[in-house]
């Protein structure tokens, strides 16, 4: 049976999401909103390749992920220990651990997808939104998308299985909005393919060449964003609940974005997995209020197209709570 999203996901009428056909069906996704006129428009001139260490950008981004993934290991292991608690644990003596659940799921389709040969490099994929054979295909898929093609402003989540994405959204002419690595330089910075020198759409694809050629913006800025694309390390088709490598940047980024009004609650969420990443265990009431579910579902072979949209009613104060890690 479908499951039901929780009353916080604003999904009234939850419905499963509906597997299409390889030839997708053009649906009606994007909101008519205004297209209000922005300073990305007007972006900075082309940076000066002198004033910019490749090098070192890359060397500290490598050092500050594997410190990352060693506190993200470490936490799964605590999880685990600590287990869910079940109905006999004391909440008192804090017994254990409401996210252990999250962690089993993640592990088991991280060792899936090393053990089945999906997955790509980075390797290994563990701690990581992983990246996995037919990332480009799944990518395609997502590209031809009505949601997609009619979106003016594109937001991109900047792991390795949605580059491909990322170089759609660039080479078709649309506004690229991607997160500063670990936001520690900033919050987002946005592309587009007349900001760069020739030929260099691939290489603003990867964090280093969106560090180097990208325009950062803070929560200030003016802007409207068409559509979300995430990464996920597990997701349910039938309710469009997700996981992620358990840092919080996407619930983060999100509440940033509705912050500064970029988005709204009719904003569409698209992620991209391998079909080994599809699930059917993610329980929805045990999901968070800043846990941001997906709309469709994009992998090689097919997507998931939700019936009945959510309807996230976030107040802005999600901002502040979605900094927890998840």
């Amino acid at each position: 049976m479908p499951l039901t999203l929780p009353h916080r996901f604003a999904w009234p009428h939850a419905a499963p999401l509906v597997a299409l056909a390889a030839t997708p069906t053009p649906s009606p996704l994007v909101p008519a909103r205004r297209r209000a006129s922005s300073s990305i428009a007007r972006a900075a001139a082309r940076v000066d390749d002198s004033s910019f260490d490749a090098a070192a950008f890359e060397a500290e981004r490598l050092r500050l992920d594997a410190e990352a993934r060693a506190s993200m290991a470490s936490a799964a292991a605590a999880a685990a220990a600590a287990g869910d608690g079940g109905e006999d644990a004391s909440e008192h003596e804090g017994h254990g651990d409401p996210k252990a659940w999250k962690w089993r799921i993640r592990k088991r389709v991280w060792d899936l997808m090393e053990a089945e040969g999906i997955a790509r490099n980075p390797r290994p994929v563990h701690h990581r939104i992983p990246n996995f054979a037919g990332a480009a295909d799944a990518a395609d898929k997502l590209g031809r998308l009505e949601v997609f093609q009619n979106a003016q402003c594109v937001k991109v989540n900047p792991d390795s299985p949605q580059k491909q994405v990322r170089f759609l959204t660039l080479a078709g002419g649309k506004k690229l909005l991607t997160p500063q690595p670990r936001l520690r330089t900033g919050f987002f910075s946005v592309l587009e393919s007349r900001m760069l020198p020739s030929g260099a759409i691939a290489e603003a694809c990867t964090s280093v060449g969106a560090a180097k050629y990208g325009r950062p913006i803070g929560l200030d800025e003016k802007i409207e964003v068409d559509l979300i694309v995430i990464g996920s390390v597990a997701v349910d088709p039938r309710t469009g609940a997700r996981l992620g490598k358990g840092e919080g940047f996407a619930e983060l980024e999100y509440g940033m974005l509705r912050f500064m009004g970029a988005i709204d609650d009719t904003t569409i969420v698209v992620t991209s997995v391998h079909d080994k990443q599809l699930v059917d265990d993610i329980p929805v009431e045990k999901l968070l209020i800043h846990d941001v579910p997906v709309d469709i579902i994009c992998t090689p072979t097919q997507e998931f197209i939700g019936k009945n949209y959510h309807r996230r009613s976030w107040a802005k104060s999600v901002f502040s709570e979605s900094s927890k890690s998840v």
